[in-house]
């Protein structure tokens, strides 16, 4: 035992504290709160009789009522039934717009199949709530859309942003990506002989398609409604910037109960909600992908034939095309908003200007330096606890640290954010307000795509080198942090540019949690748009995408590269 307790065994207990204080006790302490309907202080109750003392009063009082509400409160149940049927709506739509084009890319001789591709990745660059912005833009009341459909003879709005419609919208034009690569990949690896086999047989190409290649790519259309509802289910940028006030949904009652009522145990009951919805379908997704057998891949080489049929791949190029042309339309209605000296009811703005960029590089300098300062302090801890935490995966089979890495992946943003409100807002760690709760939340969040990303490269590592380390003297510990952490390096770089990209758009964990003095981007943008401040909301919209985009070339030179 005395040979086993090292440095490494010290980091361990330290990454098993970070987990339990940061992310278990959160979740633990907003469970109980939907049942006392009152704050619970677990920390201080450790450490302070009184408080102790009050928490057991508060146990006392422990009742369903919260609970009943979600049937008995309107609200409360028009919110979840809002919010199900909305991701629902959400997921049937994708998946049904994203079939021919994962048809086109993965399986056809499409033209411009790569601009296409490219232009696909513009949905994934953009934070919600800014196209959420675009589609106020283009279709509210001076719009230029609604100008072009009332000077055709239309009356109104063709699409009233501020509704149902609106969200649905957003979600599915800048949501489909998610969906999309997935399924190209479903129809990638599935069989062709099979499909060559009904051709030769006399089957037309759109017989084979609906009985033979659909049916092959069944468990990534699955698997990809699944994670189109959890993401749908879970987005707070959207519906917080077009939910009329007279449509419930879970995100946004959630938000108004902490933010506006201080409501803890209707805030609470919300997020348990949130949390058991979003888990229940990620537990699905991987029942789909992992409880079936699809398999029709063999390990025969084989070269695929792509369907160069004309009118088939002309009509699909087309199609795809119009999908990506909304979202590029979208940013296109940004740029020309933040150039803008005035945007009334016209197809154009009445003139153009650099003054709102000299605004936000003056007055919003700041917000600026403080996205990426929190980024950057978010990436560091992301980097130290994903390295650890993949050595001892990977070496030690700590499958107990694989779970807890996983569990970010179904608290929603604002779920998360209300319970780290919840459980440090007193002492002894009263760090709500802080630059700190922001950054370990910014972690917790982002931590398992930097945990995927060093653990492929982790397994790739013999465990030879570091045994000879050891061998010469170097504790487990030291030859870890001098041997593995550098020949880590290429997993640990591709992990950073996307945790760096996701903290940076972060929505609903800054709005959060982002105190006055360490407000990110994100966060002004938001309070600009609420304020009516557009044009200033536009131009700071374009300088994050522009660095978010930035990011992404970087990371794909830097994949290139490692290739």
């Amino acid at each position: 035992m005395k040979g086993r307790w090292n440095g490494l065994s010290v980091v361990k207990i330290l990454i098993y504290l970070f987990f339990g204080v940061f992310l278990i006790l959160p979740l633990l302490s907003v469970f109980l709160v939907s049942f006392t309907g009152q704050p619970v202080n677990l920390l201080g109750s450790i450490t302070d009789p009184a408080i102790f003392s009050s928490t057991v009063e508060k146990f006392k009082a422990v009742s369903l009522e919260n609970y009943e509400k979600i049937f008995t409160n309107k609200t409360y149940f028009s919110a979840v039934k809002n919010s199900l049927g909305l991701a629902v709506l959400v997921a049937l739509i994708v998946i049904v717009m994203c079939v021919p084009i994962a048809y086109g890319i993965a399986r056809t001789t499409m033209p411009l199949k790569k601009t296409i591709s490219a232009l696909c990745t513009i949905p994934l660059i953009v934070p919600t709530f800014i196209s959420a912005y675009a589609v106020i833009i283009m279709f509210g009341r001076s719009g230029w859309v609604t100008y072009i459909y009332q000077k055709l003879g239309g009356e109104g709005m063709l699409i009233d942003p501020y509704s149902m419609a609106g969200i649905v919208l957003v979600q599915v034009f800048f949501f489909f990506p998610y969906a999309l690569w997935p399924m190209v990949a479903a129809f990638k690896v599935s069989d062709i002989s099979l499909e060559e086999a009904s051709l030769n047989l006399g089957a037309k190409n759109w017989f084979t398609f609906i009985f033979v290649t659909f049916p092959l790519a069944i468990p990534g259309v699955i698997s990809s409604a699944l994670l189109i509802f959890t993401v749908s289910f879970s987005d707070f940028g959207t519906p917080i910037i077009l939910a009329p006030k007279e449509m419930n949904l879970l995100v946004v009652e959630a938000y108004r109960e902490i933010a506006g009522f201080f409501n803890w145990g209707g805030a609470a009951i919300l997020t348990v909600i949130m949390v058991l919805v979003a888990a229940f379908f990620f537990w699905l997704q991987h029942l789909f992908t992992k409880g079936k057998n699809y398999g029709s891949v063999s390990g025969k080489p084989k070269q695929q034939k792509l369907n160069d049929s004309k009118g088939l791949t002309r009509t699909l190029s087309v199609y795809s095309f119009v999908l990506v042309l909304f979202p590029l339309l979208a940013m296109l209605s940004i740029v020309l908003q933040s150039l803008a000296t005035t945007w009334g009811k016209n197809p154009l703005p009445n003139g153009y200007t650099l003054d709102h960029y000299k605004t936000i590089f003056t007055s919003s300098l700041g917000n600026i330096q403080n996205s990426i300062v929190l980024a950057l302090g978010a990436l560091v801890l992301s980097v130290i606890i994903a390295t650890f935490v993949s050595y001892f995966v990977v070496r030690q089979n700590s499958n107990k640290l694989d779970f807890m890495t996983s569990i970010p992946l179904v608290v929603p943003g604002i779920a998360f954010g209300i319970a780290l409100i919840q459980t440090f807002n007193t002492a002894p760690l009263h760090l709500t307000g802080t630059a700190v709760l922001l950054i370990v939340a910014y972690t917790i969040r982002r931590l398992p795509y930097m945990v995927r990303s060093t653990m492929g490269t982790m397994r790739a590592i013999k465990q030879d080198i570091e045994e000879a380390a050891v061998n010469l003297g170097a504790t487990p510990l030291t030859a870890a942090i001098t041997i593995i952490g550098p020949l880590m390096l290429p997993g640990i770089a591709a992990g950073s540019i996307l945790v760096f990209i996701t903290v940076i758009k972060e929505t609903s964990i800054s709005i959060l949690l982002a105190p006055a003095d360490w407000a990110p981007m994100s966060l002004a943008i938001f309070q600009n748009i609420l304020r009516g401040e557009y044009y200033t909301a536009a131009a700071m919209s374009v300088v994050l995408v522009i660095i978010v985009l930035l990011l992404q070339a970087i990371a794909n030179r830097m994949s290139k590269n490692q290739l």
